[in-house]
C-alpha cells in the first residue's frame, strides 16, 4: 500500500491515526486478534472486504470492524481516499495478513 499517515494519538490504549490513499491502492487481507477499529472517512469513498462481504463507506461515514474480523480497505475510485482510523488498543503487532 502506498500511502501517507499521521499519528494524531499514540499510546498503550488508544492510537488515532489519519491516513491519505492514492487512487488504485490496498492494503493486504488481514484480522487483528484484540484490536476493534473504527475506520471514519474523511474524504472519497472507500471500499473494504469484510468477512467476505463487501462494505462501501462515504465521507462522513464510519464502519467499526471488531477484533477477530478479516477484513482490508481499498481506493477503487479514481481521487484520494482520506480518513482515521481508530484502534483499542492500538493494532500495531497484532495484525495478522490471512
Amino acid at each position: 500500500m502506498d500511502c501517507d499517515g499521521w499519528h494524531l494519538l499514540k499510546n498503550e490504549r488508544l492510537s488515532v491515526i489519519q491516513e491519505k490513499m492514492p487512487p488504485g491502492t490496498f492494503e493486504q487481507i488481514h484480522f487483528h486478534a484484540t484490536a476493534q477499529q473504527l475506520f471514519f472517512i474523511l474524504e472519497g469513498t472507500a471500499t473494504f472486504e469484510l468477512n467476505g462481504s463487501e462494505v462501501v463507506v462515504g465521507p462522513r461515514e464510519s464502519i467499526h470492524i471488531p477484533p477477530g474480523d478479516v477484513h482490508k480497505i481499498s481506493n477503487n475510485s479514481t481521487c484520494d481516499l482520506e480518513f482515521l482510523v481508530i484502534s483499542e488498543p492500538p493494532s500495531h503487532g497484532d495484525r495478522q495478513n490471512v
